[in-house]
């Protein structure tokens, strides 16, 4: 069974403009999430889907497989549905283009999982890691997740669930990271947006909200995500830069 990684590349970003070409150790952003999906060792191909011909003609500078994508998409996975669309394969892992230390350990468990999962209710896998930093509980900026016995997602929230009424709780962070089935991102690009996902702006609720489910997969990566210029320092610091650009 053939799996496609797609990494969906916007250059109009609000808070950081043209990011997946902003460069790192001499190199695009892209370039490095590109590099670390080659490391996983568990996709068959692997393509930049983008809307924009400066993204497009430096993934081809560079030797990185990209697709031309429509401009409108209201998020990363409806880039990769119609990477779907267009390429025939029987699963697609959505790695995020402004993460360029992600694990390719992660991009593995999450393949493998959406791979061998044999339940035909489950249209996609999900990381997700546990929430070690307090703040990170109240910060919007990072998904919460909570999930049943059987490893599904029961909701999403920006809001710190569960709310720790009895004392304490256990906070789970939902990880830009999954995966699909082909069926899965028929499905998704053929609801629209649903209450909840269009007041939490998470697009697995696209599935939840439809009756469908998302397998939640457990992972030790806790990675950088690139979203305003003081991400991009700090990420540079970690790459060992000693210039700024």
């Amino acid at each position: 069974m053939s799996i496609i990684g797609v990494i969906p590349c916007r250059y109009k970003s609000i808070r950081l403009p043209g990011k997946p070409l902003a460069l790192i150790n001499g190199k695009p952003m892209m370039w490095h999430v590109y590099q670390r999906a080659i490391e996983s060792n568990v996709l068959d191909e692997i393509i930049i889907a983008t809307d924009d011909y400066r993204i497009m003609d430096e993934a081809k500078r560079l030797n990185l497989t990209v697709l031309m994508t429509d401009e409108n998409h209201e998020s990363g996975t409806d880039r990769v549905a119609e990477v779907a669309k267009k390429m025939e394969a029987d699963f697609f892992i959505n790695i995020q283009g402004d993460e360029p230390l992600i694990d390719p350990n992660a991009i593995k468990i999450v393949a493998k999982s959406i791979k061998e999962c044999q339940d035909p209710n489950v249209l996609a896998s999900n990381a997700y890691s546990n929430i070690n930093n307090a703040d990170d509980i109240n910060d919007a900026n990072v998904v919460k997740v909570i999930i049943n016995n059987s490893s599904l997602a029961m909701a999403y929230s920006r809001l710190g669930i569960p709310y720790p009424q009895s004392g304490s709780s256990k906070h789970l962070k939902q990880l830009g990271l999954y995966g699909f089935t082909k069926k899965g991102l028929e499905i998704f690009s053929s609801h629209k947006s649903g209450p909840l996902e269009h007041s939490e702006r998470v697009e697995m609720f696209r599935f939840i909200e439809h009756g469908y489910d998302v397998l939640m997969v457990p992972t030790n990566d806790d990675y950088v995500s690139v979203d305003t210029e003081a991400d991009l320092h700090k990420v540079r610091k970690i790459f060992g830069e000693s210039f700024e650009i």
